[in-house]
């Protein structure tokens, strides 16, 4: 007799975790590239001509699906209800990966698909995907690095776009065209030297 009340009180337990557990969003966020490859385009690279876009290092206030809202210079909260579909970083890599193949007509890799030669290499730091509560701006920065077999390159990027509303759909909407900003300008700076 005894298993079967410990089996009830488990099953009580259990279920009353899983009734306090918060309600998810009505849905997610994600960034999409405004350029894209077209379908079926075909795409070779020599030795060396390639490039590599690896997802960028995270700020600590960036290693979550949560949104950051910056409210002050030393205060940060996250927005209710935000809630990227993915890790910031593999969100901005896939995006920016996508607009540099779309506008340099190069192959871009990412680190899982190359093997022993990666071209050229682009990584980098990501300090802020967020809103700025103060400006109620959409805040994109981030420092990126370039590897070549020529040496090394670095250069800071950053957008800001203007949110509607202080709601997820309107933060996300202006955060991807900041991100749309940056993928254009990083990719004149990769090919352009």
């Amino acid at each position: 007799m005894k298993p079967f009340f410990a089996l009830a009180a488990a099953v009580a337990l259990l279920s009353g975790c899983l009734s306090l557990s918060p309600a998810p969003p009505p849905s997610l966020m994600t960034l999409t590239a405004e350029q894209r490859v077209a379908p079926g385009a075909a795409r070779s690279a020599g030795p060396g001509d390639a490039i590599t876009i690896v997802e960028p290092e995270l700020d600590p206030a960036l290693q979550t699906q949560r949104l950051p809202v910056t409210t002050s210079d030393t205060a940060i909260s996250y927005l209710k209800d935000a809630l990227w579909v993915e890790t910031p970083d593999v969100l901005f890599q896939t995006l920016l990966s996508e607009v540099v193949e779309a506008r340099t007509g190069r192959v871009v890799l990412n680190p899982a698909q190359f093997s022993a030669d990666p071209g050229t290499r682009v990584t980098g730091q990501l300090h802020r995907l967020e809103l700025d509560a103060r400006t109620r701006e959409g805040v994109i920065v981030y420092d990126a690095q370039i590897s070549t077999s020529a040496g090394v390159r670095t250069r800071r990027f950053e957008a800001r776009v203007v949110a509607a509303a202080e709601d997820p759909q309107s933060v996300a909407a202006a955060l991807n065209r900041a991100a749309n900003q940056i993928a254009v300008e990083l990719s004149d700076w990769v090919v352009g030297g």
